[in-house]
């Protein structure tokens, strides 16, 4: 389906627009033609990269995204002791979180 462009010089928004119009209009410069089907068919064509077809874009994401070292796992942390206003508990505790204390 391809359709001529028709300009209209009082639709222009700037200057060199609507001489370019008034041009095209009077028949001194060539029009553009749109062939949408085939726009559509080389848009599909574009949509999808040569590299995520063949697999290997989820390895170039996963190689740009990942993570740069290993993440350790989680250690379970021990219940806090009794609250009952000892400093050596809250100092045991302490060193549970931060042993450099």
């Amino acid at each position: 389906m391809t359709e001529e462009v028709k300009p209209d010089p009082q639709q222009a928004t700037t200057q060199d627009a609507q001489l370019a119009a008034e041009r095209m209009a009077a028949g001194e410069e060539a029009t553009q033609s749109v062939d949408f089907d085939a726009d559509y068919a080389a848009s599909k064509e574009l949509s999808v990269s040569e590299v995520d077809q063949s697999g290997g874009g989820s390895q170039a994401a996963e190689a740009a995204t990942g993570a740069a070292r290993k993440m350790p796992q989680p250690t379970e942390m021990k219940s806090s002791p009794e609250a009952h206003s000892n400093p050596d508990d809250y100092r045991e505790m302490a060193k549970d979180v931060n042993p450099r204390v």
